[in-house]
């Protein structure tokens, strides 16, 4: 099964469960696809996250039990998954705009959430810049934090923000490193890679770490170390200002090169992403997403 009927059947098995509490884990068994990739495949190529996707659906069909008048606002709340008649409700607000009550006397304010049509026009996937590379083990050493799917994007930043304004800043400006932990960032250049992990099996979660080649030493409270096994990666490359560029070329991973890809199946839950000295704002800029793969 190929990366895209993978999605359309997981997409067919959530319709026919949504009354069922099924998780991501159980949606990704069922096209033998790992959660991580699952997970961050559909929502570059839908645009939401599984939790959702599941939620919109759960919310629309609720909506149309109630202007039918067919069940009480109580039994619907236990019916589409919540546990309290009033989370129920404040989540239908939040996603129709209207309460159940509006809802009942004016329909016309149903916010329509129909399932998913996954419909891929490959374009140029051959044509992606990337090269397949076999690498020995190598270890990483950075500060790490647990997202969840849902707002990684909107998060994640963030994160490179605080600790770019806490080290690398003052480190960039020429100021001596006065702890163990700034000495470790500059003798390990921590920030040359952003680092996703899945590797605790967290329901909707996964590490990521902003890091940098670990040499050897102790590592200092607060950061962590990690070692990649060693694999095959196929790295593409990006070029452009960040972080259009880069979110551009991981977008046509999974919109173009994972349909199409016939030689390599992923190979553990993790990503890497590369990033060069310079100027991120730059046309020229250098980025890469490494991908973990085996042969098929």
């Amino acid at each position: 099964m190929d990366w895209t009927e993978s999605l359309r059947s997981a997409i067919a098995y959530m319709e026919n469960n949504l009354l069922e509490d099924i998780s991501v884990d159980d949606v990704a068994r069922q096209v033998n696809i790992s959660s991580f990739y699952f997970q961050k495949g559909f929502r570059i190529m839908t645009g939401y996250s599984v939790g959702e996707y599941l939620r919109n659906r759960r919310l629309y069909l609720a909506a149309l039990d109630i202007a039918a008048g067919v069940e009480k606002v109580i039994d619907l709340a236990f019916k589409y998954g919540y546990e309290t008649p009033e989370s129920f409700t404040k989540a239908f607000c939040r996603f129709h705009g209207s309460s159940p009550a509006q809802i009942r006397k004016d329909s016309s304010a149903i916010k329509t959430f129909l399932p998913l049509k996954i419909s891929i026009v490959v374009q140029g996937g051959k044509d992606m810049d990337y090269t397949v590379e076999k690498m020995g083990a190598f270890s990483v050493i950075g500060f790490e934090r647990e997202f969840s799917f849902d707002n990684s994007y909107q998060e994640i930043p963030r994160f490179w923000d605080e600790i770019a304004e806490k080290y690398m800043r003052p480190l960039c400006g020429g100021r001596a490193p006065k702890s163990d932990v700034e000495k470790v960032i500059c003798e390990n250049k921590v920030g040359e890679f952003g680092i996703c992990v899945d590797d605790k099996k967290t329901e909707g979660k996964f590490r990521y770490l902003i890091a940098g080649i670990w040499q050897s030493g102790e590592v200092p409270e607060g950061m962590t170390a990690v070692e990649i096994p060693e694999m095959e990666w196929v790295k593409f490359t990006c070029t452009g200002p960040m972080p259009g560029a880069l979110q551009s070329v991981n977008t046509k991973i999974f919109q173009e090169w994972l349909p199409e890809n016939r030689s390599f199946k992923i190979a553990i839950d993790c990503s890497v992403e590369w990033y060069s000295e310079g100027d991120m704002s730059a046309a020229d800029y250098k980025s890469a997403i490494w991908i973990p793969v085996e042969r098929i």
